[in-house]
Formats: structure tokens, C-alpha cells, sequence
């Protein structure tokens, strides 16, 4: 079986007063609350985290541009919006 695990994160008494009302808002345990919150960022860090290796991969087949090359291309999409 997959019992689940317990986490201990010590947090300071505005932030867990936060964390009861809200959960107390929501007719859910502080501790219901904070699995799903930490739950939420865990998933939100993985996705950031694949996109990131999405790019580096993207990188290592087709190449990238320099820095110079991409702040020419920024400087001339500034210029060109200016013109109208």
C-alpha cells in the first residue's frame, strides 16, 4: 500500500493563521490544506521544469541564438513598433 507521508514545516503564526481561516473557509483540515497547496506548487514546479528542458532540449537539436542576436532582435521590434 501507498500510505501517505507526513511532512513537519515549521511556519510562523500569521502564516498558520492564514492557512486555518482559509482552510476553515473552505470546510477543510489545515492539514488538508496544506497537502493540496503543496501538492499544487509540486505539480506547478514540475511542469515550469519540463517546459525549461522542453527549451534546452530544443537547444541542443536545432541550435539557439546568441545574446547579442536576440537583443538586436528586441531592439528592432522596439524600433518597428515606434514607426507605427
Amino acid at each position: 500500500m501507498n500510505a501517505p507521508a507526513s511532512i513537519t514545516a515549521p511556519l510562523d503564526p500569521a502564516t498558520l493563521a492564514m492557512v486555518e481561516d482559509l482552510a476553515k473557509a473552505r470546510g477543510i483540515s489545515g492539514e488538508q490544506f496544506a497537502a493540496e497547496a503543496i501538492r499544487k506548487v509540486a505539480e506547478h514546479d514540475a511542469e515550469l521544469r519540463a517546459f525549461i528542458q522542453d527549451g534546452i532540449d530544443s537547444i541542443d537539436r536545432e541550435g539557439g541564438i546568441s545574446q547579442d542576436e536576440m537583443e538586436a532582435w528586441i531592439e528592432e521590434r522596439i524600433a518597428a513598433r515606434r514607426r507605427g
